[in-house]
Parts: C-alpha cells; structure tokens; sequence
C-alpha cells in the first residue's frame, strides 16, 4: 500500500514529556514516517496533545489558571519541543478541538444507534468537603491488584489494570487529600463492550504479525473478562454529552482521546485547505495505518478504540499494525516531575541537540523489555557510535578533500577490489537496514546502521589514501571520490534517525538536492561526479561528552527522592 497512515500516543496535555515517553511512541513513529518518506511512499503522521480529563483540571488549578488556557499554553510548550526533536508531524493537534467535539458525538450517537450504549445508575465517589464527584483520577488510593500506593481512578500504572474509583483501597481525593468520602448514585452512558468480545477476539488473532507484547496484553484483557465500560464523567472539562437528563456530564476522557487521531486529521485537513482527511479513514482499503505506543496505552488501542469503531456500524480504518514499546526507566526507577528525577525533553536539549538523544534512544529503544537510561551508557554510545564512528569518517573525509584536492571531488583512478568488496557488503547491511525499519525493529535497524557506518571505516582504514597519496595518486582519488560518496551515502541513510546531522552532511558535500534513497549501492557510492565542487567542511559532527559532564548531569537529574507516582505521559 503506497499511503501509510502514522499516528503516535497523543502526549497528556500535563507537563513536558520525559525521555521514556519520548521513545515509547513520538520519536518511533517519526523515524518511521521519515524512512517512509524517503522511500516516496505517501505518508500521514498525525499526533495531538490529549487535553481532557482530570489532570487537566488539577495541574490548571495548581498552576492558577483557567483549564483552557492552561491547555492552549501546554499545548505551545509541546508542539515547540516536538519541532526542536524534530518530530516531523504533519500535524500536531489537539482533542480540545471543534473538530474532534463533532466526531466523539457523531461516535456516541451511532454506539447508540446500534444498540452499544446504555445508560446506567452508578456509585460514584463523592467528596463533601471539595463540594463535588470525584471521577478518575481525582481519586488515588491503594491498587487493589497489586498494592501500589498511589493508583489512580482509572488505572494503575505499576501494573497497568484499569480500575474505577470504587476498586481503590484507602481512597483520598486528589484535590484536597481528605478521606471523607461518600458513594452517591449518577446517572452514566457505558459502552457494552462485552457484547464485542468475539469480534474483538477474532480481529486481535489474526493479526500473528504483531509484536508478542502488543497481543499478549490484549488477549489477557479479553480472556479476564471484558466488561462494560463507562464512558461518561461528572466533570465540566470535556466533550458535553448531548443527552437528555445527562446535562452537565462530558465524555470520559479515554472515550475522546482515540477520537482525536481522527480529530486532528480533520484539523490537518481544515489547516491545508481541501484536503479529504475521510479518504485516510473511511473505507480506506488502499491505507496501511500504524499504531505507536508505550504497553500501558495498548488496552485502549486493541480493545476500547476497536470496540467503538466496530460498534459504530461504519467503514471506518482499523489499525493493521500496533506497535508497543515498553518502559524506559531512570537508574532502575520511573521518571517523576515531582522529585526531579531523570531527564526530561527540556533539559535534554538544554544539554546537548536533538540527534544525540535521537541516536540514543531508538538505539536502546524498549522494545520487548524494560531498560534503563544511565548516563555512563549514553555516553560510552555518543562517543563511540556517533562520534567516533560517523563523525570521525566524514570529518576526515572531508578535511582531506579540502587539503587534497582543492575542495572538489577527484578524478582519475578506478574502482577495484576493495571497492567491490564495500558494494557487496553495504549491499547486504543496507537492504537489512531497510528489513529492519519496514518490519519496526529499531534496535537492529540501529545495529545495522551503526555497522554500515564502520564499514566506510574499515574502508578507509585498509585504503589509506593519506599514505596512497605519496605514492599512487590515482588510487588515492579513487579512494577519496569513494569515501565522499559514501559521506552522502550515509546521509541519507541516517536521515530518519539524525536528521539535523544528515542535513548538515549534505549541505558539507553540496548534495542537498538528488539526495534519494539508494537503490543502488553500486550507483550510490558513485554518484557525486568528478569536479563537483564540495562546501566548506563543517564544525565538529558530534563531539564527546566528558567524564565531568556525566558527573555533573548525574548529580542533577539524581532527584529528590524516589518518585511517588509516575510522571504524565501518553494517551
């Protein structure tokens, strides 16, 4: 399918995203559309800040702000983060949009239409001294499950079940802390997902392609027992229900926030004018459309967003491939906004440019596993990979051009053995690379391109044309001519990953334009003609992060204690 539709985890409108959310679902699914791109398919990538729900109302209060103002500036600082990671969206939304208000309703009358929505008296908690119910995640307590101290309302982030407010043990209000709560009776709409069960079931197991992780959560939610979910809250943030005798409620926040990979496909569409977002959705045969997430959104993907696609009675995209990520964690712990701890999207960038993190992460990206970040790791692969490898061979690769050669690229000399033993094995490692990023393995896509890197090394190394050029000249040429072909070569392959560093390359080599995807190795390494005239070198590529600086970073991202919750993350 030549139009490949991308969407990562809409970011939790609270707070700047940390590295581990970076890496769980935006950063993933960037290099994705990027190496798309690059291979000329049509590509849509689309994410959105999600705004609704009680974080938003909480963090608004605490901040002393109206909760859409609030959001509107998140919704700045976000979207300015994205760009300087160079997160490549075609657009980036929100679900506080007008756009994404039509669709949850339009969603929620034909859920009714069907005979998926139903409405039901439910026990609410009530909270007498904040004057008001206390939905989601303005109730925290004890995980019924698993005994973790600080769950939420809706769901337990140490072990991922979803949860109502009434499954806590020891339940406090999020907003005042007091534990004098009552249980009263409201009136809600609940989705009957249990009458999707085989549906869902039959439509899970036949995608044997996804990951182990993505399935394995949700087969276990099915084979638990999948009840009815409510997808209503006594809240005033939110999409209001359109209802009779439901007046004041809005939607639940994870009823919407789905909705909004729609939402903010038609903003895209109203933003570029005359755009037809419905042909990237509905009855979309030609479409391949891709998930990208951290394990603890894949219930909502595989089970509630499918549940209301497939109870709406209409064509529209389900996904083809999920891809979930499990955590990246901070020295054994979580991230956390509150102590400090670890290093979010902000200060990264405070400390070094976008590519260094960007290498790193998808490097060392949690694919099956849980991982850690350190600070001695991330500098033992910025200074090897990035530094020693890349950087090191295209910065003495164009210096001795520029010494050699008067800035331009050599004539004379031929290709030989050596030459064709480099075609053979980029040959084999390019065409991995691509395997690799086609089947969403980063980690060996990243092995792979780290390898192609060393190959222009050991080349370089066994031609040694600074000691040829005493001697042979010709050869000498030939071998320089090669090695700033290969400087492009690896520009573009490295673009998805490192795009500013890619950028700066072929700016250096004066290729910018004709910077195509090689289909060719042979071709490739050949491309840049005798005469052509090369930029001036560029500064340091990547430069090594020192002993001292890792120190220093370690000291100020240790924290102040072991974090109590985890930090906001993605929807």
């Amino acid at each position: 399918m030549n139009r490949v539709l991308v969407t990562s985890a809409l970011p939790y409108i609270n707070g700047v995203k940390h590295l581990g959310n970076l890496v769980g679902s935006m950063l993933p699914a960037d290099v994705y559309a990027r190496y798309l791109r690059r291979r000329g398919r049509d590509v849509l990538f689309i994410c959105a800040t999600d705004e609704h729900g009680t974080p938003a109302e909480l963090a608004a209060h605490e901040a002393g702000l109206d909760v859409a103002e609030y959001c509107r500036i998140q919704h700045g600082i976000q979207a300015d983060l994205a760009r300087r990671f160079q997160l490549s969206f075609d657009h980036f939304g929100r679900t506080s949009s007008a756009q994404n208000a039509d669709l949850t309703r339009h969603f929620a009358q034909k859920l009714d239409e069907q005979g998926y929505l139903e409405e039901r008296s439910t026990r609410q908690i009530y909270s007498p001294d904040d004057g008001r119910f206390l939905p989601d995640r303005y109730v925290v307590g004890t995980c019924p499950r698993c005994g973790y101290e600080a769950a939420r309302g809706d769901q337990c982030e140490s072990c991922t079940r979803v949860l109502d407010p009434t499954d806590l043990i020891a339940p406090r209000s999020a907003i005042s802390g007091s534990t004098n709560l009552e249980v009263r009776e409201s009136r809600h709409l609940f989705l009957l997902q249990s009458k999707l069960v085989d549906r869902l079931r039959s439509w899970i197991t036949s995608h044997d392609e996804w990951p182990p992780l993505v399935t394995s959560i949700a087969l276990k939610w099915l084979n638990e027992g999948l009840r009815d979910r409510c997808i209503t809250r006594d809240l005033k943030w939110g999409v209001p229900v359109d209802r009779v005798g439901l007046e004041g409620k809005v939607f639940y926040v994870w009823f919407d926030a789905p909705i909004g990979y729609l939402g903010a496909t038609a903003e895209w569409a109203d933003r570029e004018k005359g755009r037809d977002w419905r042909s990237w959705w509905l009855e979309a045969e030609d479409v391949r459309y891709v998930q990208f997430m951290a394990k603890d959104n894949i219930p909502f993907h595989t089970i509630g967003f499918p549940s209301t696609i497939m109870g709406s009675g209409e064509p529209w995209k389900m996904v083809d491939f999920v891809k979930g990520f499990s955590w990246l964690n901070y020295y054994g712990g979580k991230f956390s906004t509150s102590s400090r701890r670890g290093v979010f999207m902000d200060h990264a960038l405070e400390l070094l440019p976008a590519d260094y993190w960007r290498y790193y992460l998808i490097a060392n990206a949690p694919e099956s596993d849980d991982s850690d970040f350190t600070w001695e790791h991330f500098q033992a692969v910025v200074n090897k990979d990035l530094a020693d490898t890349l950087g090191n061979f295209v910065n003495r690769t164009l210096r001795l051009a520029m010494s050699r050669f008067d800035g331009r690229v050599p004539s004379g000399g031929e290709p030989g053995s050596m030459e064709a033993e480099l075609v053979a094995d980029l040959e084999e490692r390019v065409r991995a690379y691509e395997r690799f990023l086609e089947q969403l393995s980063f980690r060996k896509a990243a092995g792979e391109l780290r390898a192609i890197w060393t190959a222009g090394n050991v080349y370089v190394t066994r031609a040694a044309p600074w000691t040829a050029f005493k001697t042979d000249v010709l050869r000498a040429a030939a071998t320089v001519r090669t090695s700033l072909n290969l400087v492009r070569l690896f520009a573009i392959l490295s673009e998805p990953v490192i795009p500013e560093a890619s950028a700066r390359i072929l700016g250096a080599v004066g290729a910018q334009s004709g910077a195509t995807w090689p289909e060719s190795l042979e071709d490739a390494i050949s491309f840049l003609p005798a005469g052509h005239v090369l930029a001036a070198a560029p500064d340091m590529l990547f430069r090594k992060i020192t002993d001292e600086e890792i120190a220093a970073w370690r000291a100020r991202f240790a924290g102040s204690e072991q974090p109590k919750e985890p930090a906001g993350g993605s929807r």
